[in-house]
Parts: C-alpha cells; structure tokens; sequence
C-alpha cells in the first residue's frame, strides 16, 4: 500500500529533503532571475524587436523614403525575381555578392590579425618592467577614441597629397611616389583593415590580459622547474587556458566586422571595391531612397550575421569540448 502511494507522488516528494530544497531554490532564482531581466527584455524588444520586424515586412513592400504611406506588397521580388529573361533583385545583383565577399574577407583579415596582435600586446604587458602601469594606460588610447574621429584621422594621414604616411615612406626611400591608399582599389581594403587592426587590438589584448592575470603560478613554476621552453609553455598551457577569453573577444569582434560600417564609409565612401553589406544597404535606403530593396538587404545582413555567429559559437564550443575530453 505504502509502495503504491510512494509511486504515485511527485517526483520532487520522493526526492531527498536536501535534494528537494535544491531543486525549490534553483527554481526560485530562475523565477528571480527572469524578474530583474524582464524590464530589459521589454526595452530590448521596443529598442531592436520593433525595428527589426518593420525592416522585415518593408522588404516585401516597394516601400520608398519619399512616400512612406502608398505601399504595395510584392513578395519577394526585392530578394529575387525573374522577369523578362533576366533575375533581379538584391540575390542578383552582383555588387551585393561583391560586399558580402568584402564583409567576409574584412571580417576574417581583421579579426585574425587583431587576435595575434592582441594576444602579443597582452603577453608584453603581463609582464613585469618599469613604467607597466603606464604603457597599459597608453596602449588603450586607440581603442578608447570613437572610430568617426580616429577614421578620419587616418584618411587625412593616408592621403596622397599630404598624408604624413606617404612623406614618411618616402624619406625612408621606401616609396617613390605618393600612394593613394584610399583611392586605389589596389590598397583600399588594406588601409581600412589596418586602421580597424590599430583601434580594435587593444580590446582583444584586455581581454586577453585579463586572463592571463587569473592563469595559476604554479604550472609556469613547474615548467621553469623542468625547464621548458618559454614558447612551449605558452602553447601548451597559456594559449588552452585563455582560449574562452579570446573567443568571448573573437564574437565580440566578429559581431563588429560583418556589420562594419563607419570606418569604411570614412575612408572610402562607396566605393565597390571595400563596400560592406551596410554600406551597400544604407546605399539603397538613402542615396537611391528604396526602402523595400534596402530593407531586403539589412535582412539579408541580419540573417548572415546571425548564421555565422550561431556557426562559430557551435565550432567553438565543439573545440572546446573536444580540449577537454583530451
């Protein structure tokens, strides 16, 4: 009879006393928890939800700036359509194809470098020497000016008439003439991928900082015990250890390069040769004033970015897994 009654009770009755109070102040701080994040849901919601679902819906519209309350539905024909012998749409056009291979190709370029980069800076700044406290006040200055006035900055440095940067190359005889660095197509996208790596180094190189300064003493004690070489002991116990910091840095950065738009836009304007998926959007939506064929590729955009961060925190996590069943 006993047996029949211990069966037929909740699961959380048979569970122990300890066990059963676990379970009841876990499923409170949940409860708690959703309560102090709900006003930021609601914000989030009015803030980024609403814009995006009207970017949507107006990317099935021929929706125009000039005259926003005459819209007509049209399906997806600001995505693709075929018409008269001939596709159209932004999946046709190849300068949108060109600022998705832009976007990429900066994305991967940029934050690739900034993570070597960032990775070098905070290993010399870990380190003890005179004057530390200051260089590491100093080496976030880039990173802490706004990136409208250090882009501009550099334009006026890059410049072919009287950019510093090209009478410095020449004086060391490097060059012989003056460079166009923002105008050729040549140079273009590595002077902007060079002054996004001078602003956004310091960032990855903080957070890498701030790992390396809660790694343990002892295992870089024991390695100087046994005598391994520096570099060794940073690929075999640095590199692993601050591995989730770099890629909490890397999505961050990641996030930035594919919606990358005002340092660009800064240094090259619109120029199709560094043109990114935003300045190709913003292109539609302002200059040419189609607000339904802009809004089909800030979707698009959405949809990329969206993708290949799910992608990358999904390999990620797989390789940290991997690590750690090794």
């Amino acid at each position: 009879m006993s047996t029949s009654v211990n069966q037929s009770a909740p699961a959380e009755a048979r569970l122990p006393a300890k066990a059963y109070r676990s379970t009841k102040v876990r499923r409170q701080r949940v409860k708690a928890a959703w309560l102090f994040l709900a006003p930021m849901l609601v914000v989030l919601a009015m803030v980024a939800g609403w814009p995006l679902i009207r970017t949507f819906y107006f990317s099935f519209t021929d929706a125009s700036l000039s005259d926003l309350s005459d819209i007509l539905f049209i399906g997806l024909e600001n995505y693709l359509v075929y018409d008269d012998g001939r596709w159209y749409g932004v999946l046709a056009d190849p300068i949108w194809w060109r600022s998705v291979y832009n976007t990429f190709y900066f994305a991967i370029v940029s934050v690739s470098l900034e993570v070597v980069f960032g990775v070098i800076v905070a290993l010399i700044l870990n380190a003890e020497f005179k004057g530390r406290t200051f260089v590491r006040a100093a080496v976030l200055i880039p990173w802490a000016i706004p990136t409208i006035v250090s882009a501009q900055m550099w334009a006026w440095m890059l410049n072919d008439q009287f950019g510093i940067i090209n009478e410095i190359l020449m004086a060391l005889r490097i060059i012989s003439d003056p460079i166009a660095w923002t105008a050729d197509a040549s140079y273009s996208m590595w002077a902007v991928i060079m002054v996004d790596v001078w602003k956004t180094t310091p960032f990855v190189a903080l957070l890498a900082l701030a790992a390396m300064q809660m790694l343990p003493k002892d295992c870089y004690e024991a390695a100087e015990v046994d005598g391994i070489h520096p570099v060794r002991v940073f690929f075999k116990v640095t590199l692993p250890l601050i591995t989730p910091a770099l890629m909490v840095a890397v999505i961050f950065r990641l996030l930035d390069a594919l919606r990358v738009f005002d340092v660009i836009y800064v240094l090259t304007s619109n120029s199709t040769s560094t043109m990114s998926m935003s300045i190709y959007a913003r292109q539609q939506l302002v200059e040419f004033q189609d607000v339904g064929y802009g809004s089909a590729a800030s979707t698009l955009l959405f949809l990329i970015i969206a993708l290949a961060t799910i992608a990358y925190l999904y390999l990620g996590r797989k390789q940290l897994n991997l690590g750690g069943d090794a």
